[in-house]
């Protein structure tokens, strides 16, 4: 085997039909193949963990469809390089007739700006777009540029998947390498890999490798762990774990469990997760899952997310624990998410309505003969600073978006309510 080259580059599919795990894009009735076949290729972002095939699905789909092909890092280049490669792929196309494809790795290390630069380019057609991102694009990739481009999502290979290449890649080095391993236990390979196709492929190399002058023919678990010297408690940030963990730790939060709330932290803590990730997914559940339960919580978690950045690590983790346990031992309310989901709804349903007379501002003498404002009771004129008016527009008069939750502060909203609105609430 040449030693320049990885196996996980030697092993690198050539076809759909070699690609693991993505058969609802590469299988019989899957999107990419359908586009490919029909020979219809728009720009597309590839949405994904490490080792899913993004790049090697940017290639196979170059190869079918008979386009030249352009490759860029975002971690290694800037709005000239981008530049640079507009101008060669507006000259091939030229002589093709068939746009290139530019292929960005890491797209969502690009920013606004080196985003932008890819736009006229997108439109005018000189290009097809491929960005591959493990991040979701709808918070990393610029909306203009989102909307000229199809989402497709890659999903980490299984377990089953996993084993399946454990044994695909056996075989290749036994073939290359003129060796009879055997694997006896692929657990330690498929733990460590976290779902990453090439990084399963790397340790199933180096493992083979340090015992292929030995007389050992069967790898076993504890083989794999000798010679890798690394713990099985992997935490990858940019991986599907970073999306599984912090969804235990948001719902460990939300079911009241401060012992769950702390491990998951702690998880997220060892393994380097950002802190300002960590402190603002408390923001947002101490307005969506606690709210007005106790309104203190969301002045907890914002002061928690300003001190942090003060701070900093190692101390941020003491910050983040007292906040983390706070909002898990704090009772729970979605009533205001609820109420602000169901009238954003009803207002896609409903369009446009007219905002009632009563309540227009009259700033002029035509708006005041016209009624602007007229019947509007000021609530500061009235006992108790109330007044019995509609808010809503005629047409949907009566509708309720909000229902207090069953806690101690929202009952005594509710019976606030009830008081002043009689049999509106």
């Amino acid at each position: 085997m040449n030693s320049n080259t990885p196996l996980a580059e030697k092993m690198r599919p050539k076809t759909l039909d070699e690609v693991l795990g993505q058969e609802h894009l590469t299988g019989k009735t899957g999107t990419i193949r359908k586009m490919l076949e029909n020979d219809v290729l728009n720009s597309l972002i590839l949405w994904g963990p490490p080792g899913t095939g993004k790049t090697t699905l940017a290639e196979i789909i170059s190869e079918k469809s008979g386009r030249k092909f352009f490759k860029l890092s975002a971690v290694s280049s800037g709005v000239k390089d981008v530049r640079e490669v507009i101008d060669e792929a507006k000259k091939q196309n030229l002589f093709s007739g068939k746009s290139p494809i530019l292929f960005i790795d890491e797209i969502h290390r690009f920013n606004k700006s080196q985003q932008d630069s890819l736009l006229h380019a997108v439109e005018k057609g000189w290009i097809v777009l491929i960005g591959a991102t493990t991040e979701n694009p709808s918070f990393e990739v610029v909306s203009a540029l989102l909307s000229r481009s199809q989402v497709y999502v890659l999903k980490s290979l299984t377990f089953e998947k996993l084993e399946e290449l454990a044994e695909i890649t056996l075989k290749k080095y036994n073939e290359l390498e003129n060796t009879t391993f055997k694997i006896k236990d692929k657990e330690a390979f498929i733990q460590y890999s976290g779902g990453d196709a090439r990084k399963l492929i790397n340790s199933v190399e180096n493992v083979l490798n340090q015992f292929k002058n030995s007389d050992k023919k069967e790898i076993a678990n504890q083989d794999v762990l000798d010679v890798l010297q690394e713990t099985m408690a992997l935490y990858d940030k940019n991986g599907e774990q970073h999306y599984d963990i912090i969804s235990a730790f948001i719902k460990s939060m939300r079911g009241s469990d401060p012992n769950g709330t702390v491990y998951w932290l702690a998880r997220m803590l060892v393994g380097g997760e950002d802190i300002k990730f960590i402190a603002r997914r408390m923001l947002i559940l101490a307005s969506e899952d606690i709210g007005l339960a106790n309104p203190n919580a969301l002045i907890m978690a914002n002061n928690c997310f300003q001190a942090i950045n003060i701070i900093g690590n190692p101390e941020a983790r003491i910050i983040l624990s007292e906040t983390a346990v706070y909002l898990a031992v704090s009772p729970k309310s979605n009533s205001t998410y609820m109420a602000i989901n169901e009238a954003m709804s009803f207002v896609k349903k409903t369009g446009n309505l007219a905002v009632p007379l009563h309540l227009r501002n009259a700033p002029t003498k035509l708006m005041k003969d016209l009624d602007y404002g007229k019947d509007y009771g000021y609530a500061h004129s009235h006992e108790g600073n109330f007044v019995d008016l509609e808010f809503l527009p005629d047409e949907i008069k009566g509708t309720k978006f909000y229902e207090p939750g069953k806690n101690t502060t929202e009952n005594k909203i509710a019976e606030e309510l009830k008081k002043k609105w009689k049999g509106k609430y």
